[in-house]
């Protein structure tokens, strides 16, 4: 169990441990088509986040990447396929983060913020571009930056 998710409810918990899986599927599918490299991209991410993540999140990315690429596959398989269905349904889910977030240790939360965006940022750069790296297309730059969740740094705790 992660010592910063003690106070929260298993639902919450929930929440937490699906947002990489959530960001990673709302970026990817931004532009239409979830491909595979964004598929590899984002399963590389959270693997390599389980050892190069900032120190507090190591553990919170250890249970993130049990089976990560199976998480991701189911539930992209229970989402729409139009982009705007996936994204208002994403949306909705990530936005629960606004009422969790300010229950847990405010660092640990900025942590988390800013590591989400960061592997929104990576998964968009999954595609295109030079040998399918640093190109981020009109869509997803437009969700990249995960306006639906407030920035934990301006929480008061």
């Amino acid at each position: 169990m992660i010592k910063e998710f003690n106070t929260l409810r298993d639902d919450e918990i929930e929440v937490l441990l699906k947002a990489p899986v959530l960001v990673s599927i709302l970026i990817a599918g931004a532009d239409d088509k979830i491909d595979k490299t964004e598929i590899h991209q984002a399963v590389e991410i959270a693997n390599s986040k389980q050892s190069r993540a900032r120190e507090q999140l190591i553990d919170y990315y250890k249970e993130v990447g049990k089976d990560f690429g199976e998480k991701f596959e189911k539930t992209v398989n229970e989402m729409p396929d139009s982009p705007d269905g996936r994204a208002e349904i994403i949306g909705k889910e990530l936005r629960k983060l606004n009422f969790i977030l300010p229950k847990i240790e405010k660092k640990f939360a900025v942590k988390l913020h800013a590591s989400l965006k960061d592997m929104a940022k990576k998964v968009a750069e999954a595609s295109g571009g030079i040998l399918g790296y640093m190109s981020v297309s009109y869509e997803e730059a437009k969700l990249m930056e995960l306006s639906m969740i407030d920035d934990p740094s301006d929480y008061e705790n």
